[in-house]
Parts: structure tokens; C-alpha cells; sequence
């Protein structure tokens, strides 16, 4: 099967990004090729705070700083940025057909505005900008990744904290170009939860993507769990002009995934293709 006419993937990870075990830039890039695939943006992991982890840590690469047992701060495995620059710039002659951008994920750069200001001078073509962790209610001043945010909030109470977070971000002046995974809490919602309770969200949704909109960036439809149509549909209502769409895969199967499905689907919520096959979806 090949995907020739859909969209670019962009926002996947190689073996630069420290929680990519499975990660291969070469072969990520030779499945584009085959699925006929316009672009891809490799977004490697970017991370300049630590986060409080969970007793145990966890088996990605990185280091766990303040308890012998592993519950302490997590700092992830610094992006190793002339490798990563000479790898993609390898593969462009390999695969001089497919449009290969580098860039980053960016996460929670609102609040690392000095570290970040580095990001800006490294030239990076596509920086998704991301939240993975939320302030840590029992150490002050410190955030906790998803899972332990959970813990903390519950799993509504963590997905409002995580909005109203995505507003700050959206109305900084952090260097992304593309406000990641809006959903990304959802990930971790448990079936004995329910359905969603959009209804009640719909507010802070709404705000998160009109402070967005505001900015001039794009949102980006993450399909590892396709974000919701009527999501869309608001970002359109609210004046967004962009769509990027993401497979967030760590490995070279799961690049583009569920393609045709939600490239449809955005479709049918008011977004198109540009000429350029690589840009961004804009409005109809």
C-alpha cells in the first residue's frame, strides 16, 4: 500500500531520541519511501527540565538523581545534536526523493525560556512543542510525568491541569512552531472511566486552541490516538490555520500510521492540502 497524495509525517523519532529503543533514522526514512510518503520531520526528544520520577525509574536512557531506589529526578539523555545534523544529512543523499526535515519536540519550553533561547540558533526546520508532565503537588516547584500526575489529580483532574498548562505554553513565547498532542493525556485514560466528558471540557479546550490560533502556530492531529473530529472542527472555528499531522512513531513501523483514516477525517472538518505536497494542511 502506498500513501501518495496524503500528508507529510511530521513528528517522528529515531534512535536520537533517548526513549526510542527501536529508533532507526535510515530505515524510519526507507518506510517513507515505500508508503510514498511526500516528507518526514524528525522530531527528536528535547528536553532541558528534569522531571520527578516514579520509584523503579523507568528503562529509558537517562539519569535518575536524588535515591538509591530510582524515585528521584529524571534527566533525560542529552540530544546529541551534530550526530543527529549528520545522520539526516546522510540520509538525504540516500533517499534524495523524500523531503527530510530536523527538528525537535520541544517539551515544556515555556518554562526553560533562557535554555531554550539555544534551541532558536540550532536551525532546527520543525520544532512540535510538547507537555509530558505537569507541576509535582508533593515537592513544590518541581513537575511529575504523566503517569505520576495521575496518581496525583485523577484522571479528569489531570487532563484540565494539562489544558489549562497548553494555554500558558500557547501564549509564550517558546520557540515551537506546532503544539503537539493536545490529547495526550487521553493516552492514559482507563476504560472503566467512561466516555470523555467533551461537554465539560469544551471551554477550556476552546480557550487552549483560540490563545493558539492567536499565535499563529499550527495544531497537530497526533495519530497514535487520533484526536477527536469535533477537536478539529473547534480549532477551525477558532481561526486556526494550520493542521500538522503526526504519527509520533519511535520506530520505523508505526510511521503513518492510521494515514488515510484521519487525513478524511480532518478533511472533512475544513483543512487541505497545500500545492507543496510537504507544507502543511490549510484551510479550505
Amino acid at each position: 500500500m502506498t500513501l501518495s497524495g496524503w500528508p507529510a509525517d511530521d513528528h517522528v523519532h529515531s534512535q536520537f531520541s533517548w526513549d526510542a529503543a527501536d529508533g532507526d533514522l535510515e530505515a524510519t526514512c526507507a518506510r517513507a519511501v515505500e508508503l510514498g510518503l511526500p516528507a518526514v520531520s524528525f522530531t527528536e526528544h528535547l528536553d532541558v527540565g528534569a522531571w520527578q520520577a516514579p520509584p523503579g525509574g523507568w528503562a529509558w536512557r537517562g539519569t535518575v538523581r536524588g535515591s538509591t531506589d530510582g524515585h528521584g529526578r529524571f534527566m533525560s539523555e542529552p540530544l546529541q545534536v551534530q550526530a543527529y545534523a549528520e545522520e539526516v544529512e546522510r540520509c538525504r543523499h540516500l533517499f534524495p526523493d523524500l523531503r527530510i526535515r530536523w527538528g525537535v519536540e520541544l517539551s515544556e519550553g515555556h518554562r526553560h525560556p533562557v535554555a531554550c533561547a539555544e534551541v532558536v540558533g540550532w536551525g532546527f526546520e520543525r520544532v512540535v512543542g510538547s507537555l509530558h508532565a505537569l507541576a509535582d503537588l508533593d515537592h513544590p516547584g518541581q513537575v511529575v510525568e504523566m503517569r505520576g500526575a495521575l496518581a496525583q489529580r485523577g484522571v479528569l483532574g489531570t487532563v484540565v491541569a494539562y489544558l489549562d498548562e497548553a494555554a500558558e505554553m500557547a501564549a509564550s513565547d517558546a520557540p515551537f512552531d506546532v503544539l503537539g498532542h493536545l490529547d495526550y493525556p487521553l493516552r492514559y485514560w482507563p476504560a472503566d472511566a467512561g466516555p470523555v466528558p467533551w461537554a465539560e471540557l469544551e471551554e477550556r479546550v476552546r480557550h487552549v486552541l483560540s490563545v493558539l490560533a492567536g499565535s499563529g502556530r499550527a495544531l497537530e492531529v497526533n495519530t497514535s490516538r487520533p484526536l477527536e473530529l469535533v477537536v478539529v472542527r473547534w480549532w477551525r472555528e477558532a481561526g486556526g490555520q494550520a493542521v500538522s499531522f503526526g504519527s509520533d512513531a519511535h520506530r520505523p513501523d508505526d510511521l503513518a500510521q492510521r494515514w488515510r483514516e484521519v487525513a478524511e477525517a480532518v478533511a472533512s472538518a475544513g483543512f487541505r492540502p497545500a500545492a507543496d505536497p510537504t507544507a502543511l494542511w490549510g484551510r479550505a
